[in-house]
């Protein structure tokens, strides 16, 4: 680990839910409907609850990222060729800001803030940083999907930015193990990587 797993406040704390949403996750979501499907994605809500729990009980932020497909003229969205060739099943109507499947499953909820973002790192062309100056967050606690996509993004830029980050190694996931356990050793030199129950003990140590 690059730092040890420990945090000084929790008010200056963020748990940093990436790209957890309906149209991501559930059954009726777009992906679910494109057999784009995951039983590791699946499972990380119900994973990630209790430390969202213990993180708005000692005063944390709880912060959402949302995958977001701009609607265009007509309502068409803007798809990047890259994305749209490997999911062409998206299509109008999906990831549209302010839908439900926009939104972060249910069961994560409530959110402190949410960040709409359409690039793989949550920091590209978004308020992500400018939300992290004015709270005054100084730590990342980072979960969500995919690991070797918008995680890795994410956790690289924050890097660069001076944030201690802390990676949740069962806490993320990819469309693959092979995918997920690659992107987290490629991470270690950059952020602190600790399991759910190492961060929940380090945190309720505050």
């Amino acid at each position: 680990m690059s730092e040890p797993l420990a945090f000084r406040e929790p008010a200056r704390t963020a748990l940093l839910l990436m790209d957890l949403q309906n149209d991501f996750i559930h059954p009726d979501g777009a992906y679910a409907r494109g057999g784009a499907t995951s039983e590791a994605i699946a499972a990380l809500p119900a994973k990630l609850i209790p430390l969202a729990e213990a993180v708005r009980a000692k005063g944390g932020w709880v912060v959402s990222t949302h995958f977001t497909l701009v609607p265009g003229r007509d309502g068409e969205p803007f798809i990047s060729a890259h994305l749209a060739q490997v999911r062409p099943f998206l299509r109008r109507g999906d990831f549209v800001p302010g839908s439900w499947g926009h939104d972060v499953v249910e069961e994560l909820l409530p959110i402190d803030i949410r960040i709409e973002k359409i690039a793989f790192s949550a920091f590209y062309m978004s308020r992500l940083e400018w939300i992290i100056r004015k709270t005054g967050i100084d730590t990342l606690i980072a979960g969500g999907i995919v690991t070797n996509g918008g995680v890795a993004s994410t956790v690289r830029d924050a890097h660069v930015r001076d944030l201690h980050t802390v990676v949740l190694e069962d806490g993320c996931a990819a469309f693959s193990d092979a995918l997920h356990t690659t992107a987290i050793e490629a991470l270690r030199p950059v952020a602190t990587v600790a399991t759910i129950a190492e961060v929940m003990a380090a945190w309720e140590a505050v």
